[in-house]
């Protein structure tokens, strides 16, 4: 059975994430140290203890959400697992490329963590709060979705931001056209159309700006050939050239997260089992939306990593 480790975005954050994988291994308490000495900043506390108002502002959340996931994998290498041998692709939803592209090699911790601090302030900072907004549209696939997104924006920017699952699917822009889109879509049969809690219109052409700084970020960056192949967002499909690699994570910020597509080509490859590992279990629950022979599982406990190296004994 071919596996791929699957790394969680945004929204899965929580307060006390990672506290029971810190107090149960010492080497996970070594991530979220090395995390915390490259930002300069006590950020585990702050996923362990709170506020959350502060842990969901994007410049913790991201760089939070890749301290849990990497937690997860070196603890599992920790215990004897070798990536590469256990699974043949990684992949990560927005921010979760990042955790994949650690997981692989590709980048250090410390690098990652700097990374995604700068994403998230630059992606914050390209739209005056309020001028952008995101909602998902339920009900309707990525075309009907794309032909709303198009007759919503009258001029300004509305885009298909994120193809989460069939039915779901999430759209990014201005604020005036993505509240357009919420009528447009329910007069076209969308089951639900809601605005997002969000903070910016994240992975629409308004964060032209933030895409810029991330090019300068990662060009300062050392990049390594990942120890498995990497499914980029924006292609949904498999890369491992690090100079593409890095490109494909400027394109990244204004481009569309194609994950429906991503997993229908992991399954093309053979793919039909998703180990999701970091905070939430919003990955392992799409998976069976997106094809029926794709199974999510969630490593986040102690007992969940457990439970998982028993089942590959």
């Amino acid at each position: 059975m071919a596996r791929a480790f699957v790394f969680p975005g945004q929204g899965s954050q929580a307060v006390g994430m990672g506290k029971e994988l810190a107090e149960a291994f010492p080497v996970a308490r070594q991530v979220f140290e090395e995390v915390d000495s490259a930002l300069g900043q006590n950020l585990s506390a702050l996923m362990f203890e709170g506020p959350g108002d502060e842990l969901t502002l994007t410049e913790n959340a991201q760089p939070a959400l890749m301290a849990v996931s990497m937690a997860v994998i070196r603890v599992l290498q920790d215990k004897g697992l070798d990536l590469a041998a256990t699974c043949s692709y990684v992949a990560g939803h927005s921010l979760g490329e990042y955790s994949a592209l650690c997981a692989a090699g590709a980048l250090s911790i410390a690098d990652t963590a700097r990374l995604l601090k700068t994403r998230g302030k630059a992606m914050q900072q390209a739209v005056p709060v309020g001028e952008g907004a995101m909602a998902a549209l339920l009900g309707l696939d990525l075309e009907q979705a794309q032909a709303v997104a198009a007759e919503a924006a009258e001029g300004d920017v509305c885009e298909a931001a994120n193809d989460n699952a069939p039915g779901q699917v999430v759209v990014s822009g201005s604020r005036a056209a993505v509240e357009r889109a919420v009528k447009i879509a329910a007069e076209k049969g969308a089951k639900r159309a809601m605005l997002l809690p969000v903070s910016a219109p994240f992975h629409c052409a308004l964060m032209k700006p933030a895409a810029e700084v991330m090019a300068a970020a990662l060009a300062e960056v050392s990049f390594q050939a990942p120890v498995v192949p990497v499914v980029a967002n924006v292609i949904a499909r498999a890369e491992s050239n690090p100079a593409v690699l890095r490109d494909l994570l400027v394109q990244q910020v204004t481009g569309s997260v194609r994950w429906r597509e991503s997993v229908l080509w992991l399954k093309d490859q053979g793919v039909t089992s998703l180990v999701e590992c970091g905070a939430g279990k919003v990955l392992s629950g799409l998976a069976r939306r997106i094809d029926k022979e794709v199974s999510g599982q969630a490593l986040n406990t102690p007992a969940d990593i457990d439970a998982f190296l028993a089942s590959l004994a």
